[in-house]
């Protein structure tokens, strides 16, 4: 049994709110037989769709595999936050990297969240895209962190989008008494991740992409050209752009031993009707500074999305 798949129904999206308001979307059929491709992108989650996009888009030929469905994994069930500059702060980059390649990288993240914005703009993704993000603190040590990172951005990155609140003005975001203040960057976002998904796999196959769902790769032989193996076919390619992720299994040893699959878990309440107003009355999303992080936000049918 492969324990990633454990709890899964094979080619089917897991049951949840995301899957129960996905837009219409059609099934591709698993690969059949052999094939050739200028590239071969093994995974359908945000880095393989986008990515055979813009290959096609270029001018490419490229087929995409997905062991699953396209938006199975990850990329159709986050949190749905569309967030500011890299995992680690930019004063922790400094530090390790120096200001040069740090800028770098946060440059590197602006263009990500463009990026994402114009897409969905261009190829008219209905994914309920929503601006802000508000971080909150739970201690007065975690507000001053908040605001002084949010003075740093402004300083040094000439991010001027965050707005600093303390624990009056965070009462108009998030009315909790957990909360003694926080950030709100209405730079950053919110947004239907699985709905995102889909949109770009509609975009990549509209532009050429050719996409196999329930295809897992099973093994990659390497040489002048590679050869893509699945269990009903093979694809032949110059190139192969490898998007797996935690689903990645013992594709790439080199690639799987920097990976480490984790469980999250996000909840819906029932719609809350009159209640949504006092439980976040600007539709923000929200994540808090507890080191497992809780983050939540509304659905567009009223109900509290609560993730940690």
């Amino acid at each position: 049994m492969n324990l990633l798949y454990a709890n899964d129904t094979p080619g089917q999206y897991p049951t949840s709110w995301y899957a129960a308001t996905a837009t219409k979307h059609t099934a591709h059929p698993p690969l059949q037989g052999d094939t050739k491709a200028d590239v071969c992108v093994v995974g359908g989650g945000y880095t393989g769709l986008s990515a055979a996009l813009h290959l096609a888009e270029a001018g490419y030929d490229v087929v995409l595999l997905d062991a699953q469905r396209v938006g199975f994994g990850a990329s159709g069930r986050n949190g749905g936050q569309l967030g500011s500059g890299q995992r680690v702060e930019q004063d922790g980059l400094e530090k390790m990297l120096g200001q040069e390649h740090a800028s770098k990288l946060w440059e590197m993240g602006q263009e990500a969240k463009a990026l994402v914005k114009s897409l969905i703009e261009k190829q008219e993704i209905d994914c309920l895209l929503k601006p802000g993000v508000a971080w909150t603190g739970s201690t007065a040590a975690d507000v001053r962190h908040l605001h002084d990172y949010a003075e740093h951005l402004q300083k040094h990155y000439g991010y001027d989008e965050i707005e600093v609140l303390d624990h009056a003005a965070l009462q108009s975001v998030c009315p909790s008494p957990d909360y003694k203040g926080g950030v709100l960057d209405m730079g950053a976002a919110h947004l239907h991740p699985l709905n995102y998904a889909l949109g770009l796999a509609r975009a990549a196959a509209a532009a050429g992409v050719r996409i196999h769902e329930t295809s897992p790769a099973e093994n990659i032989v390497e040489g002048s050209k590679a050869i893509v193996q699945t269990a009903t076919g093979s694809v032949t390619a110059d190139h192969v752009v490898l998007a797996c992720n935690g689903y990645l299994g013992k594709l790439n040893g080199d690639v799987a031993a920097k990976v480490m699959p984790i469980n999250n878990f996000i909840a819906a309440t029932e719609p809350l009707g009159d209640r949504v107003k006092d439980v976040l009355p600007r539709d923000v999303a929200v994540a808090d500074s507890r080191f497992v992080v809780n983050y939540f936000r509304l659905s567009h049918d009223g109900r509290l999305l609560f993730g940690g």
